[in-house]
């Protein structure tokens, strides 16, 4: 496809309680269903098309002008596009790049990605933000054409994302091994519940031997692995369904194991110290997020892509089976919970986690430190242990 000639058709995009917009279409011809979110990232839309988190959601970018990077071989936090559509103002006529290998819209078109253009992403954007993510479709080509009561009744059948399990539908099918960069220093038993390329690769090269094992993984399954630490990736879902992985992770918190948990590693940390989780109205997805680490009272402006939210104290910490638990992290713009971590009687850390994403793909590298303190954390449970 050559998308600075090609005569784009008509196309509709219909949200659950009825607002539609018309457009051209953008990608894959087709239909779509999904949930409608919007991501503010100015930049990194190859990482965000790419990170398992967004599956089963249409993604719509805020940044009027998108595509002018391409597509190229290196930036992919996965093996595949997991977004169910892909929702612009603007594309670019070229890429002007000279990592580019392929356009955006042949990448989305040959992945089967269904997407929109020429829509008013503003005024979108401003909707789901008065009314909520919702169920949206996407319709382009034959399907565009169909009446718009058939349109909307295909959006309303779609399943709603509060309560779908779906960590299982993006994890690894079999474990396999990042290897530590240089000198090995430590070994970790990483769950991939949709995990992002870079995040193993942080881990790497910080001496980090990374065991990717699958969402179905069992608390023996991590003891087999002789961890010194056990990492929860992020991932796509309801919380509120991922009772395996919790059960897991309370095996791990009992055995006295070293814990870091990214996103959804964050909420299933929280239900695992009996907390609550909840679905935020439209969630936090973007690379300019600012949240304060409560340890250090420092700001930093972070990357987010989560729709749900751990229900806990900020004012006071909060006694478990596991120790004493408190909020570390907190969004500046709402007070959401970014953080958690847990402490033994001795006031040893032995478990936290983070809501947002410090692997900055793509993103700020603010968050960077996280994963030294992991380090730290693995050090000084090995010097106790000793």
């Amino acid at each position: 496809m050559n998308t600075t000639t090609t005569t784009r058709e008509p196309a509709v995009l219909v949200l659950e309680d009825g607002r539609t917009f018309t457009g051209r279409s953008f990608g894959h011809r087709g239909e779509t269903v999904g949930e409608a979110v919007f991501c503010t990232a100015m930049t990194g839309y190859q990482e965000t098309l790419t990170d398992p988190s967004y599956h089963r959601q249409v993604v719509v970018m805020t940044a009027p002008h998108v595509g002018n990077t391409g597509w190229n071989d290196e930036d992919d936090e996965s093996s595949r596009i997991w977004v169910s559509g892909f929702v612009v103002r603007d594309p670019a006529l070229r890429p002007s790049s000279w990592r580019s290998r392929r356009t955006l819209e042949d990448e989305l078109d040959a992945q089967g990605v269904v997407g929109i253009c020429d829509i008013d992403t503003r005024a979108l954007t401003r909707h789901l933000r008065e009314r909520g993510a919702m169920r949206v479709g996407i319709f382009s080509g034959d399907d565009a054409r169909m009446p718009s009561e058939q349109l909307l009744e295909r959006v309303t059948s779609a399943p709603l994302m509060a309560g779908s399990a779906l960590a299982a539908e993006v994890s690894t099918d079999e474990a396999y091994v990042v290897e530590a960069v240089g000198e090995k220093r430590f070994t970790v038993a990483a769950v991939d519940l949709g995990i992002k390329s870079m995040t193993p690769q942080q881990m790497a090269e910080r001496g980090i031997e990374v065991h990717v094992l699958p969402a179905t993984a069992t608390a023996d399954d991590i003891r087999a692995v002789g961890p010194d630490g056990v990492f929860f990736s992020n991932g796509p879902g309801d919380p509120s369904t991922a009772d395996h992985e919790v059960g897991v992770l309370r095996e791990v918190l009992a055995d006295g194991i070293p814990f870091f948990g990214i996103c959804f590693g964050n909420q299933l940390l929280g239900r695992a110290l009996g907390f609550g989780t909840y679905k935020l109205k439209y969630g936090h997805r973007g690379v300019n997020q600012p949240v304060m680490d409560r340890t250090t009272s420092k700001v930093e402006v972070t990357a987010h892509n989560h729709g749900f939210a751990v229900d806990a104290p900020l004012d006071r910490d909060t006694d478990t089976e596991f120790g004493s638990a408190r909020v570390s992290h907190v969004c500046l713009n709402d007070d959401v919970v970014e953080g958690l971590e847990v402490r033994s009687a001795a006031g040893d850390l032995t478990a936290f986690s983070v809501q947002y994403h410090p692997e900055a793909a793509a993103g700020p590298h603010d968050a960077a430190y996280l994963f030294d303190r992991f380090i730290d954390l693995l050090d000084s449970h090995r010097k106790v242990s000793a």
